[in-house]
């Protein structure tokens, strides 16, 4: 049976997750809400009720599941406000603006028995799940560092991001989504250090670059950069090992494995000119030295989310969205302003 769903907030997420909550095969969309009435009115144009205040969806027993997709700044009110009313929840990222709030979430769920889970959509995307799968195989060796980019060049979006009370900048927005990929696709490895460099490049208010660098037990360094003023874009995941390299392109997927070839094995040591003068190190592969391959096709579907968000209520699965990991990333994300702020790496115990 579906669990009916009310979305709080009919802005850009809201409407991303009423979109599929419509094509859904677990939740019924019960209809939304938002502060601004402009904002109801437009989905009542779209066929979906809308509620008169949000303590209407709280009062109403047919709701099961709420969403919450409003600025970062009011979660924590609204999502516990929902928990005592008996409601399962769902916030949207990030889900607290500090580890102090989400303390205060989850007690709030543990008194109400009520879910508390986060939507950490990135998850599914395809460029993530073909770089953690050619990672988990293997193919690349032992890795060295795992750099992860994105790079734009129209700004910060112009609404409520841009706003510090609110809860704006590029590490709140799209930064938690990048620290969530990497430790999700290492979850036994402890972090060592965290070093950040945040800026306000064409942005006063709020930070619209960053550079953040985990440095793991396992070994491995990883590199997470965003910046919205870019001007040539670089790969969206560069992954080198001791067996290979991953170039991954862009969201789409486009990319190649790139591995070492028998022959490349078999050559001598040379010294070759190059135009920046005599190198064996970083001299041109003769033909046939690389073996390029193709990245595995992955399917993935967003509604999956909320497949396990049922499947939980259900007693049929556990969350695939651990707050224990939420709060991994919020530490990480606490210790790269601190970071920024010091100029110093900052160590974990």
């Amino acid at each position: 049976m579906k669990k009916n769903l009310v979305v709080i907030g009919y802005g850009g997420m809201g409407t991303w997750h009423t979109q599929h909550a419509l094509k859904s095969d677990v939740v019924n969309l019960a209809g939304v809400y938002d502060i601004n009435p402009e904002k109801n009115k437009l989905a009542e144009e779209r066929g979906i009720f809308a509620y008169d205040s949000y303590e209407a969806v709280l009062a109403d027993e047919k709701v099961d599941l709420i969403t919450v997709a409003i600025p970062n700044d009011s979660h924590k009110e609204v999502v516990i406000r929902a928990l005592e009313a008996g409601k399962n929840v769902i916030c949207e990222k990030p889900v607290s603006m500090d580890s102090a709030e989400l303390d205060e979430m989850i007690a709030a769920s543990e008194k109400s028995g009520k879910l508390f889970s986060v939507h950490q959509n990135r998850r599914f995307d395809v460029d993530f799940l073909a770089m953690k799968q050619i990672k988990q195989s293997g193919e690349l060796g032992e890795l060295i560092n795992i750099e992860s980019r994105i790079h734009g060049s129209r700004g910060i979006p112009s609404d409520w991001r841009g706003e510090k009370e609110h809860g704006g900048g590029m590490l709140l927005d799209w930064g938690v989504h990048l620290i969530d990929q990497i430790l999700f696709m290492m979850p036994s490895a402890k972090i060592k250090s965290v070093y950040a460099d945040i800026k306000n490049v064409l942005h006063e208010e709020v930070d619209d670059y960053f550079k953040i660098i985990l440095k793991m037990d396992n070994g491995i360094t990883a590199h997470i950069e965003l910046s919205t003023y870019i001007l040539e874009y670089q790969p969206r995941w560069l992954v080198a090992g001791d067996k290979g390299t991953l170039i991954v392109k862009n969201f789409g997927c486009e990319g190649n494995i790139y591995r070492t070839g028998k022959m490349l094995e078999k050559l001598p040591p040379q010294i070759t000119e190059t135009e920046a003068g005599p190198t064996r190190q970083f001299a041109p592969v003769p033909p046939g030295g690389i073996i390029t391959e193709k990245l595995p096709e992955i399917e993935t579907d967003w509604v999956d989310f909320y497949r396990n968000v049922i499947d939980v209520l259900n007693g049929r699965a556990e969350s695939l969205i651990k707050i224990s990991e939420v709060r991994r990333v919020l530490a990480v994300m606490q210790a790269a302003w601190e970071s920024a702020n010091t100029n110093k790496a900052i160590l974990f115990e």
